[in-house]
């Protein structure tokens, strides 16, 4: 998918852990996990609000655009 989820990142430069992050965000950690391993199809807009809010970014610090290299 070219979509890439760097919120695991984020984490690391924040020295915020998941069960801290699913805590404020008020999702359980396990979604948490879920979106750091891009194992989603999606994310609603509230919690992106959240988590940006929580981890001091911008959406585009934790999704990333990588195209699919062409066959």
């Amino acid at each position: 998918m070219p979509i890439v989820v760097n919120l695991d990142v984020m984490l690391a430069k924040r020295k915020v852990r998941s069960r801290d992050l699913a805590e404020q965000v008020g999702i359980t950690e396990q979604n948490i996990s879920l979106l750091k391993s891009g194992k989603v199809k999606g994310v609603r807009f509230d919690t992106l609000e959240k988590i940006c809010s929580v981890l001091e970014c911008q959406p585009g610090d934790i999704l990333e655009y990588r195209p699919e290299p062409e066959e």
